[in-house]
């Protein structure tokens, strides 16, 4: 952030310009000289690849041409032999033998002509030993040889026979005339001689005949799949053209190469030879990335010796203006040593002088706000705004100071501010990680707020994050408290109590000229204060009110407490538990949360909040009030044990039918007159009662409901009242689920 603050303030520094200038002379000299190498290289090696491609092309061409014309030489030696020898076509197996042992790469010999007595017939010779070791049956080898291939007189015809047999053959057909007139000579034969002047190489060659057939390539299989290559652009060209050789450049999908050809004399075929242009200036490439890396490497010596020579001169103002924007981002930590015994040094001197004064000054005050207004994104004045905020208390501080006061003595205000803010700092974190600000601490208490003077985009994400913010809270105690020493004075367990509460506040800077402080005012304020305390009476460590519990209650595990009548409000707030995130792990319920912190379960009965400032009064339900102002307190009902149910139970029966529920109960320390209600309601709060039962000097109730699920509870009548005026009486809830099995009543306690 300061870098790019940095650059923008200085757009064109001194040793950038520098770099610019000698880069820009630099490229353009050496650029030119590596470009004109380039292309006078590029020049000379596509001259010497287009010799070198069309003398191996002549090479292989020559091999072919000698192989078939050698294959077609001995064919018709042998034939005129044999025609010596026997004036009518008969096989002479000892010329046979001797024949293929001398030329063991043709495979079979046919010959179709008119026979003596005018008769057409078709001769056969087979080369037993080469059939049989390559697995050709020489029927096969027959009939192939006895099919029709078109040949003419002047010149040889070659075939490719590979597909049939899968194995490496060509078939050359031609005409000679023997004693009984004009016959065809069909030799079967395998070109394996041929392999070293076509095998793979930088120059690919290959032989094709005149229609495209390939005859003989490196890749075997093209062969034996019999590939035609009459689509190849060099094979169009040649038949184009119709000479015998040639050397052209041609593109073969978006490939350059260079290419010759060679019709064989007196065979209808062509020997084709290539070589992309890739491997051809794959050298004059290399030599141009190594002139380039060469030129690169020169370039970046020259722009690091320049760099450094400018900074002799840029670095120690860049050192000044680094720490002038890093104060004005309220960085103030850091030390600056004077490089130069100059007046830069001396101003740097001064600016770590500086520095240290207003580190030491931002210790004392909110420095992210003091940022802000000096930003100018505080205005002078107040502003309401929508906002949640959190106090955070540590419980039973004071016998915690007295712990330090008696084991460390003289020692002990050092050790314990050492601890509280080894405490406030792991606070501090929580609540700046989701967003919030710390306000203030007073004593071992933390005031905090969100949406002040940065929302996080609506008051439901604020209120969220303060939330949030105490389960961290939550958390990081628990960690704290699992690696402290047991019985150590000098890190005592801790534990807090926060209250939330969100409303529309006044923020802004209050104070005066000389000494000011950007805070938050209003009864939000006031109320999330006052109900922090309460944390200790119900037995929880976070509550939020209602307004609280409207924007997140979605969110969050929460459970009801007792509404209270807070001073200074006509109505009763209601006040909510946060037992968790929905669907996290942990802590399911309120009772699970306190087994957690170690925290009593509290008792309703005895419970006196703030008695002393008579600040509260606690609600029974949602209904008449307790007044709890250190008075006379109304007498208590006598305790209902139940019998049949404990905290929640659930029963079965048969389907639509109203399924009677019993209620049983202890009568111990009744009147023979005593009145106990039981009722049963569609909602926790017990606004819509669908069920309600006045037992006189009774121990059991029956009650039937329909199939839902139901809350209930249980209490004495006091004085003919129908309202609980006692917290201390059963309740529950009531799951009801009707199905076709047997009738009976089952209860399971929660």
């Amino acid at each position: 952030m300061k870098q790019r603050q940095l650059k923008t303030r200085v757009l064109f520094p001194i040793g950038a310009k520098l770099v610019t200038i000698i880069s820009i002379l630099f490229m353009a000299s050496l650029g030119a000289v590596i470009l004109m190498v380039s292309i006078l290289s590029t020049q000379e090696v596509r001259k010497t690849a287009e010799d070198n491609n069309f003398t191996v092309n002549h090479r292989a061409a020559s091999q072919a041409e000698g192989s078939l014309k050698s294959v077609q030489t001995a064919v018709l030696l042998y034939l005129e032999m044999t025609d010596m020898v026997s004036p009518v076509f008969d096989r002479n197996p000892e010329m046979e033998r001797y024949f293929f042992s001398r030329n063991r790469n043709i495979a079979a010999i046919g010959i179709t002509g008119n026979l003596p007595g005018g008769e057409s017939n078709t001769g056969f010779i087979p080369n037993t030993d080469f059939l049989n070791s390559n697995g050709i049956s020489a029927a096969d080898a027959q009939s192939y040889l006895s099919s029709y291939f078109p040949v003419t007189e002047d010149k040889m015809r070659v075939f490719n026979a590979s597909p049939v047999f899968q194995l490496s053959l060509v078939n050359v057909a031609f005409i000679r005339q023997g004693r009984a007139g004009a016959e065809m000579v069909k030799v079967l034969f395998t070109p394996d001689e041929l392999s070293e002047s076509f095998g793979t190489g930088t120059n690919t060659s290959f032989l094709i005949n005149n229609s495209g057939d390939l005859l003989l390539h490196p890749e075997n299989d093209l062969v034996i799949g019999g590939a035609n290559f009459s689509a190849l652009p060099i094979v169009a060209i040649m038949q184009q053209r119709g000479d015998n050789n040639r050397q052209v450049s041609y593109n073969d999908d978006g490939s350059e190469y260079f290419g010759a050809y060679y019709r064989l004399a007196e065979v209808d075929a062509a020997v084709i030879t290539t070589i992309p242009h890739d491997i051809v200036f794959e050298a004059v490439q290399g030599i141009t990335r190594q002139n380039m890396y060469l030129a690169a490497t020169v370039l970046f010596i020259t722009i690091i010796f320049i760099w450094f020579f400018s900074k002799t001169i840029t670095s120690p103002v860049r050192v000044l203006a680094d720490a002038a924007l890093r104060i004005e981002g309220g960085e103030f930590d850091f030390n600056l040593q004077p490089r130069t015994r100059d007046e830069v040094g001396l101003l740097t001197e001064s600016f770590d002088n500086m520095s240290r004064a207003l580190n030491i000054f931002g210790r004392f005050t909110n420095k992210d706000i003091a940022v802000r207004a000096m930003r100018g994104e505080i205005k002078p004045g107040g502003l309401p705004k929508n906002a949640t905020i959190l106090f955070s208390d540590i419980r039973d501080f004071a016998e915690k100071s007295e712990t330090f006061n008696r084991f460390f003595g003289d020692d002990a205000p050092d050790r314990l501010i050492s601890w509280l803010n080894h405490y406030f700092t792991q606070m501090i974190r929580c609540v700046e990680k989701t967003g919030g600000v710390v306000d203030k601490f007073m004593g071992d208490a933390l005031m905090a707020h969100w949406s002040t003077p940065v929302n996080a985009g609506n008051p439901a994400d604020d209120a969220y994050n303060c939330i949030k913010s105490a389960l961290l809270m939550r958390e990081t105690l628990i960690e704290l408290n699992a690696r402290r020493d047991k019985n150590d004075p000098g890190n005592p367990e801790i534990r807090v109590g926060c209250s939330i509460n969100t409303g529309l506040v006044i923020a802004g800077q209050i104070g005066s000229e000389r000494r000011m402080e950007y805070t938050i005012i209003g009864d939000p304020v006031n109320l999330a204060n006052r109900i922090e305390a309460l944390n200790k009476a119900f037995g929880t460590d976070i509550l939020i009110t209602e307004e609280t519990w409207r924007l997140t209650g979605d969110k969050f595990i929460t459970e009801e407490m007792l509404s209270v009548k807070v001073k200074g409000k006509e109505k009763p707030v209601r006040l909510f538990a946060v037992v968790n995130f929905i669907n996290s792990d942990g802590p399911q319920t309120m009772a699970q949360v306190r087994k957690l912190l170690g925290i009593d379960a509290p008792d309703i009965n005895k419970l006196d909040v703030e008695a002393e400032e008579k600040k509260y009064a606690i609600y029974g339900g949602r209904k008449n009030e307790v007044e709890k102002t250190g008075g006379e307190k109304p007498p208590t009902c006598p305790q209902i044990n139940m019998t049949s149910f404990g905290s929640s139970a659930w029963v079965q029966g048969s389907a639509d039918e109203a399924i009677p529920v019993f209620f049983s109960w202890n009568e111990t320390g009744f009147n023979s007159d005593t009145h106990v209600i039981i009722e049963v309601a569609s909602d926790m709060y017990f606004g819509n009662i669908v069920a309600e039962r006045d037992v006189v000097s009774g121990i059991s109730v029956s009650v039937p409901l329909a199939e839902g699920l139901y809350w209930w509870r249980a209490y004495p009548a006091n004085g003919g009242s129908r309202d609980p005026v006692d917290q201390d009486f059963p309740s529950g809830t009531l799951a009801v689920n009707s199905n076709d099995r047997e009738k009976k009543n089952k209860v399971q306690n929660d």
